[in-house]
């Protein structure tokens, strides 16, 4: 018999990549997003969280305002959908007969300016930003959750790249759409350093580990899905480059002061638990969103 999964953000980068990942694993999908082609579902109304979640096996929730720019231009959007959100999702699952596992997709955003790297899922959490505050929140809810006998898990992304439905302005899509027209890669602070993930690792990971709850299993602690591999703004601006074939100029500028500097996370414990490691390399993955940007704009190679 087929289990129900509820989908939160299932129009998002993630989840639409998610969605295919979930439905071999004899998973039925059931989504909850604004932007959903089915009729629009909002987090933050309760009523329509409690019939989303009603007869569901299992909840994956990615929904979120889900950018550190957009929660500095508008702080209580960001927690009214981050926190007010993912608490109803919760107070919903508890309140259901069926009691359905949930996980929570967090950020390496609540590290926030970690003191060593790589960073292991037991580091401080010490957001500098809106986006990571409401994150941490998040997690604080689903702790409180636990407690009540809730079956929850948390995973922590970094940096997922990968897909034409990612926003233009993110910073991989940027680069990448700069370097295929020849225009010129701002890159605010070319020494900054992140851990870029490809969108199939991370929804792979997280098909995995809603597998291992549907059959039953326990929640595993806080996990990261990532790759352990740093890569500077800089670098990733002359890979862009490299790979487009262009000569499209790079420009430094100042950092923005509400970014985290340097992050790299381990991911030995996503490894150890669910079996899981990333197989797309950078490289490679720039190469494929080039080429998916190339045939989307028509641009010859």
């Amino acid at each position: 018999m087929n289990q129900t999964i509820l989908l939160t953000g299932s129009a998002g980068l993630i989840g639409t990549a998610l969605t295919a990942h979930l439905r071999p694993l004899n998973l039925d999908v059931r989504t909850l997003d604004l932007r959903d082609p089915g009729g629009p579902g909002d987090i933050r109304d309760a009523e329509t969280v409690r019939r989303a979640v009603l007869k569901c096996t299992g909840i994956i929730h990615l929904a979120a305002v889900s950018r550190v720019v957009w929660g500095e231009r508008d702080p209580a959007a960001c927690r009214a959908t981050n926190i007010r959100g993912t608490r109803l999702i919760l107070e919903a699952a508890h309140a259901s007969p069926i009691r359905p596992w949930v996980i929570f997709a967090s950020s390496r955003e609540v590290y926030g300016q970690p003191r060593r790297l790589p960073v292991t899922e037991d580091a401080a959490l010490a957001p500098i930003n809106v986006y990571g505050d409401t994150k941490v929140a998040g997690e604080r809810l689903v702790a409180e959750a636990r407690g009540l006998g809730l079956g929850v898990a948390i995973v922590r992304l970094s940096n997922v790249y990968g897909s034409l439905a990612d926003h233009h302005d993110r910073v991989i899509p940027a680069f990448v759409r700069a370097a295929v027209r020849g225009a010129p890669l701002r890159v605010d602070g070319p020494g900054h350093t992140f851990d870029f993930t490809h969108v199939d690792d991370t929804a792979c990971g997280i098909a995995v580990l809603a597998a291992m709850l549907a059959r039953g299993e326990s929640p595993p602690p806080p996990i990261h899905f990532l790759t352990g591999q740093p890569t500077t703004l800089g670098e990733l601006a002359a890979l862009a480059v490299e790979l487009a074939g262009t000569r499209a100029p790079i420009v430094g500028a100042p950092p923005r002061d509400f970014d985290v500097a340097r992050f790299f996370g381990d991911p030995a414990r996503a490894h150890r638990l669910l079996g899981w490691s990333p197989r797309v390399p950078l490289r490679e993955g720039l190469a494929r969103f080039i080429a998916a940007v190339r045939a989307e704009e028509g641009a010859s190679p």
